[in-house]
């Protein structure tokens, strides 16, 4: 098995890069200055280890809308793209002077008029007017964001690759589901699966658990699949660094209820409301109105998000539509769309499916069967 770190093939690298230096272009930016790991990843193709963890903003890539070329912090030039040049490349430095000298001999840097950074702080935001003199530091997660909503059919093919990993990992610890199994060795099993699918990094925290048949929007206080219990699996995965994700509802046994069985009829109609939602042009907001349309209470939870190099918009959810968020669907778009349906004593229903919005329609793009 080949060990060494590669980048991003070159189609689906340079086909992010065009749509960067397309925002920038559209957003009137000059130079980005960026450190968010998704953000450099989209731009460079170049996955960058030892990154776990929290830190601060640091100007870690530089991107210039002029030439197109790549500054980027690196130690060596393992898993970095042949078009960046080692002339391009600086290294890894506490002394936050020892950077801004870096960003000093960007070209471009002192005609520079508008700088974005995806981030910033006290520190970089007084520093980074000595790399730019004559430019106005400005925000640019908007056209970064801009960017990113809509994948390129080279990142549909990367996100195809996850849904995979997450869709085997998900059958696997469904051949486990019965009576008398923990909820920890359904997690166990299915995170066994997706590491030997390739991938030891889940992007979902919560893998398996009992749904609650006494309150709508909980787990069941025992931690034990008895029979009849309606069991939620969320499987996702984060390879080759996009997400995508998957999650199913199985009944424990063979003794399923009549009260179940309606409310997998339930979920399956709440389902197609959401899909026929899921249109170019349409508001976000159709899907929680997709909720009511099937007589469901809308889940406190997000009922859709965008997925790709981790979680891109949009985030749909009742809180923040009534904080004011409004965002249109868009061909090119891919979001994880999610079902919820609960009854008493019975439980609840959950369903997750990755979507790929097209101008021809909706395509789905998971595979797993749903229990009917």
């Amino acid at each position: 098995m080949a060990t060494e770190v590669l980048p991003d093939e070159r189609a689906l690298r340079s086909g992010r890069k065009e749509r960067a230096l397309a925002q920038m272009e559209e957003h009137g930016l000059d130079i980005l200055v960026l450190g968010r790991q998704a953000n450099i990843r989209y731009v460079t193709g170049a996955p960058q280890l030892w990154i776990a963890g929290t830190r601060p903003f640091g100007p870690m890539c530089v991107l210039v809308r002029a030439t197109g070329d790549i500054y980027l912090n690196s130690t060596d030039d393992e898993g970095v793209p042949e078009e960046i040049g080692h002339d391009h490349l600086y290294g890894l430095a506490w002394n936050p002077m020892t950077l801004i000298d870096v960003l000093k001999k960007v070209d471009g840097a002192e005609a520079a008029r508008r700088v974005g950074t995806d981030a910033i702080t006290a520190t970089f935001a007084a520093l980074l007017p000595d790399a730019f003199p004559n430019a106005e530091l400005v925000d640019a997660e908007p056209a970064m964001r801009a960017a990113r909503r809509i994948k390129t059919p080279n990142e549909i093919a990367a996100m195809d690759q996850a849904l995979r990993v997450a869709e085997r990992g998900l059958a696997t610890a469904l051949g486990e589901l019965a009576p008398g199994a923990a909820e920890r060795t359904l997690t166990g099993v299915m995170m066994e699966a997706m590491a030997a699918g390739g991938v030891s990094t889940p992007a979902t925290q919560d893998a398996a658990w009992v749904t609650s048949r006494d309150q709508p929007w909980r787990r069941a206080a025992a931690h034990e699949v008895r029979a009849g219990d309606l069991v939620a699996f969320a499987a996702g995965a984060l390879a080759n660094g996009y997400v995508a994700e998957v999650g199913r509802t199985w009944p424990a046994g063979d003794g399923v209820t009549g009260e179940a069985r309606a409310l997998f009829e339930r979920s399956n109609g709440l389902y197609d409301s959401m899909l026929a939602a899921c249109r170019p042009g349409a508001s976000t907001r159709d899907l929680l109105a997709a909720y009511e349309a099937a007589g469901e209470p809308v889940p406190p939870m997000p009922v859709a998000h965008g997925l790709g190099l981790g979680f891109d918009p949009p985030v749909v959810s009742a809180t923040l539509v009534a904080a004011g968020e409004h965002d249109v669907l868009e061909a090119g778009m891919v979001l994880a769309i999610t079902g919820y349906v609960w009854q008493r004593g019975a439980g609840a229903v959950f369903r997750r499916d990755t979507v790929h919005i097209t101008e021809a329609g909706l395509d789905v793009l998971t595979t797993s069967p749903t229990w009917s």
